[in-house]
């Protein structure tokens, strides 16, 4: 059975296994929604380059069994030298107190299990749940109709939440091929702060496919920075969605490192409602075999005086493929805009692909806006340079790499992400090099 028909067979039995059902004709409306649509496909241009037949081709158990064999080691390996960090650790779809660690008192972070059946929080998912989603995305319709983990932070007026927050999305001893549709709602009121780090993982050997919903509104004089850290196995499948709404004088980053996964989407939309917002967007690609990773961004420049930045580097090995769609929109209103979007490749194997798709549309005339694309291979010259010194080709090679995609790491505050990062690199160029 194809996952389309598995997913409008097995909605029915969804809902009788939840505990809160104020939420069903929602829910049953955005199932209507994703049915009429279906999957996107190659004919769709937004999906002009991505094909996700191979994912909806497999069948797919729509509920994990709880049981795992995860240890605090493995756990341990994954945060990479971040132990005084807070996290949240969501294992086969249940949040795991246990290997969880909170230290802030003064913001509230719940499941979004446990939110969905407290009646207290009712009032907040009327004013902001599902208010960023594109109701003509499909596969945001398909989260809405199934989402049930995941998580919700709301940070009071003026809190700043001091440690990073790690979020560990884990897929464990599972015998079948598993569906998961997180969801996650991060609400930072006016002057407050926070950072957030986000990693999916598949222990197993069966694929596990992911589509991911996040909304995040940023308030007044607000900052909120989002660090994705996709490196997972080759059996794993994932579709993110991520809204940021930003108030007056905010700041809000989302940074997206891709370094595994058979397949990754990433859709990331930024909506600016007031002046004086910045927003930061940066993305680091490196893959090889067959892997694609497909980043597609927006920026609603809606009201003057604001700006934003776009920062995507690839390096492409083997037949790996990528691809970079980038928006800009700036509406007539938005005088004084500054956009920046760049994207820039680099491709070591001749089979390596890159679909590069850089967008301005512009109804302002007082604006300063950029767009560029560069794909090429190392500099020679430059690779020369550093073997007549001694310095062996694969090291020589990493070295270069290293500094072509290193500016797209500047703005990161957090020092353990950034040596992570660092160490990541040199794996994936398969150098033993401290950067």
């Amino acid at each position: 059975m194809t996952l389309y028909n598995q997913i409008l067979n097995k909605h029915e039995e969804f809902l009788s296994s939840l505990h809160h059902r104020f939420l069903d004709d929602f829910r049953k409306d955005a199932l209507q929604k994703f049915a009429e649509k279906g999957f996107p496909t190659k004919k769709d241009e937004e999906y002009k380059y991505t094909s996700l037949e191979e994912i909806t081709e497999k069948d797919y158990n729509f509920f994990p069994a709880e049981n795992h064999s995860v240890t605090k080691a493995q756990l341990d390996e994954l945060q990479m030298g971040e132990e005084d960090f807070d996290r949240i650790v969501f294992i086969n779809g249940v949040l795991h107190k246990e290997f969880s660690k909170i230290s802030f008192a003064n913001a509230e972070l719940l499941s979004m299990r446990y939110a969905l059946n407290d009646d207290k929080h009712r009032k907040a998912f009327a004013q902001y749940f599902n208010k960023l989603a594109d109701e003509n995305n499909a596969l945001a319709n398909l989260n809405a109709a199934y989402c049930r983990n995941g998580f919700f932070l709301h940070i009071p007026k003026n809190v700043v939440v001091e440690r990073p927050i790690h979020i560990f999305y884990i897929s464990d001893n599972q015998a079948t091929n598993s569906f998961y549709n997180w969801r996650n709602l991060l609400i930072a009121d006016e002057g407050a702060k926070v950072e957030i780090i986000e990693s999916h993982h598949n222990f197993d050997e069966n694929f596990v496919f992911t589509n991911t919903v996040t909304e995040i509104f940023v308030g007044q004089n607000a900052k909120a920075d989002w660090h994705k850290l996709q490196n997972d196995s080759q059996k794993t499948y994932l579709i993110d969605n991520t809204y940021a709404s930003q108030k007056r004088d905010s700041l809000a980053t989302v940074n997206t490192f891709s370094f595994g996964g058979k397949l990754v989407r990433n859709n990331l939309d930024f909506i600016h409602e007031g002046e004086n917002i910045n927003s930061f967007m940066n993305g680091i690609t490196i893959i090889g075999d067959e892997q694609l990773v497909d980043h597609h961004t927006a920026v609603h420049h809606n009201e003057p005086n604001c700006e934003s930045y776009q920062n995507y580097k690839g390096i492409f090995k083997d037949k790996a493929h990528g691809v970079f769609n980038g928006k800009v929109f700036v509406d007539k209103i938005a005088q004084k805009t500054n956009a920046y979007q760049q994207n820039n490749n680099v491709l070591l194997s001749e089979g390596a692909t890159i679909d590069s798709k850089p967008q301005l549309e512009i109804f302002a005339d007082d604006v300063k806006c950029s767009h560029g694309c560069t794909v090429g291979q190392l500099d020679e010259d430059a690779l020369f340079y550093l073997r007549a010194r001694g310095i062996s080709k694969k090291e020589a090679q990493a070295l270069l790499l290293y500094a072509f995609a290193n500016d797209a790491m500047q703005n990161i505050d957090i020092e353990a992400l950034r040596l992570k990062l660092s160490k990541l690199l040199a794996e994936k160029l398969e150098v033993e090099m401290e950067f």
